[in-house]
């Protein structure tokens, strides 16, 4: 008979003798050969490259459409994606980061990886492309009602007198001013963001100055005004109708750099397409303002204000085209600046006036004697409209100036 082991003797005598038993060592997991746990075993090794591939294996695309998740959702195309990408800051090198060549191909994976409703899609789709086609010949309707009302509004000035002739003016005055406000809230020109409200103050204003203001000037520097003078009707009549060619070559501009928007692949090379577009465009609206401030003013018998009245027109496309764009702070400074440079030309030639400030007219006097009263405005409406072509050469040619809008045009 085989004796006992050594632990069940050692559990009778406890059991028997009322003493605890005592603490067993518990005897260490068997491992297999070669993975015991230390700092340089190939199992740790192996540990530390599983957790690297984890770390690695996040998908950086997919954290980018959560940052960005609404503009995705959102998107009618991957141009819209891309737009938004380059106007959060995303650039072509940025987007090597993400394993893409440029900021279009980023974009274009992460429209096809965002669920959508094919049953609802192609009828979005559909209805924001048809929207502008279908719209065409109302805007382009009204860009033509400014000039024909306002020259509706000269022959029954040239046709009345007295009375009625005032209030002809009066009423021609509101009707221009209600055309042209409907011509530009539809169509290219629209605002697509809200306008800085003293846009319209600076505006009305650059425009009241091409009616009265080189009269004024040229009267002030005279030693008057003594008497009344004739406003200058020929350079706001050839505005009101540039209105129509401005509205077209807004037209345009957007158009082609849609499409260029389309094909380009990368930023840089749409900004470099972009750019000759924008100069092409305004001075193909240059070649209409100009053209027609010299027919009216040869038909109305007065003097071609070129100068003026074009710089004018020019700081006023401009001004839209941007705002047009969503950019609309730009406008309101560039324009006041230009009001403010108009007001404070008069002021100083009537504070010459005062005993020893006779040096403060001298610059405007010289101006005017030189190059005449034009000259005035055509200087401070022409660093405004260079300043403004500057900025827009910069702003539009960005993708993000393009982006597709879900507001009626």
């Amino acid at each position: 008979m085989t004796e006992p082991p050594a632990w069940r003797a050692t559990a009778t005598a406890a059991a028997s003798t009322g003493s605890p038993l005592p603490a067993v060592p518990p005897s260490p997991p068997s491992t297999p050969p070669g993975s015991l746990a230390n700092p340089g075993s190939p199992a740790k090794a192996d540990e530390a490259g599983v957790g690297s591939r984890r770390r690695t294996g996040v998908d950086p695309v997919k954290a980018l459409m959560h940052r960005h998740r609404e503009l995705c959702e959102r998107a009618v195309d991957a141009l819209e994606i891309a737009a938004g990408l380059e106007a959060h800051g995303v650039t072509d090198r940025t987007a090597a980061r993400f394993r893409h060549r440029d900021v279009f191909s980023l974009a274009e994976e992460m429209y096809a990886r965002v669920p959508r409703d094919s049953d609802i899609e192609p009828e979005t789709r559909h209805a924001v492309s048809a929207t502008p086609r279908g719209r065409r010949p109302v805007w382009a309707v009204l860009a033509l009602l400014p000039g024909t009302l306002g020259a509706l509004t000269l022959v029954g000035l040239d046709l009345t007198g007295g009375r009625v002739r005032l209030a002809v003016g009066a009423v021609g005055v509101l009707a221009v001013s209600a055309a042209l406000r409907a011509a530009l809230r539809r169509g290219p020109l629209r605002a697509t963001a809200h306008p800085v409200p003293a846009t319209r103050a600076w505006t009305c204003w650059l425009l009241a100055y091409a009616l009265l203001g080189d009269g004024l000037l040229s009267a002030a520097v005279a030693g008057g005004p003594d008497e009344a003078w004739a406003p200058a009707t020929a350079p706001l009549l050839a505005l009101a109708l540039a209105v129509a060619p401005g509205a077209w070559c807004a037209r345009l501009f957007g158009a082609v750099a849609r499409r260029r928007l389309a094909s380009s692949r990368g930023l840089e090379e749409f900004a470099a397409s972009v750019r000759p577009l924008l100069l092409g465009v305004f001075a193909l609206f240059l070649c209409a303002l100009w053209t027609l401030i010299g027919v009216i003013a040869a038909v109305l018998g007065q003097d071609a204000a070129y100068a003026g009245a074009g710089t004018l027109g020019a700081l006023l496309l401009l001004a839209r085209l941007l705002m047009a764009h969503g950019r609309t702070h730009a406008p309101a400074v560039v324009l006041g600046a230009a009001a403010a440079a108009e007001v404070l030309a008069v002021c100083t030639v009537f504070a010459g006036r005062l005993p020893g400030c006779g040096f403060l007219a001298v610059p405007v006097e010289t101006a005017v004697d030189t190059w005449g009263p034009g000259s005035v405005p055509g200087l401070a409406c022409g660093a405004a409209a260079l300043t403004l072509l500057f900025h827009a050469a910069r702003t539009l040619t960005r993708a993000s100036a393009h982006a597709p809008t879900d507001t009626t045009p």
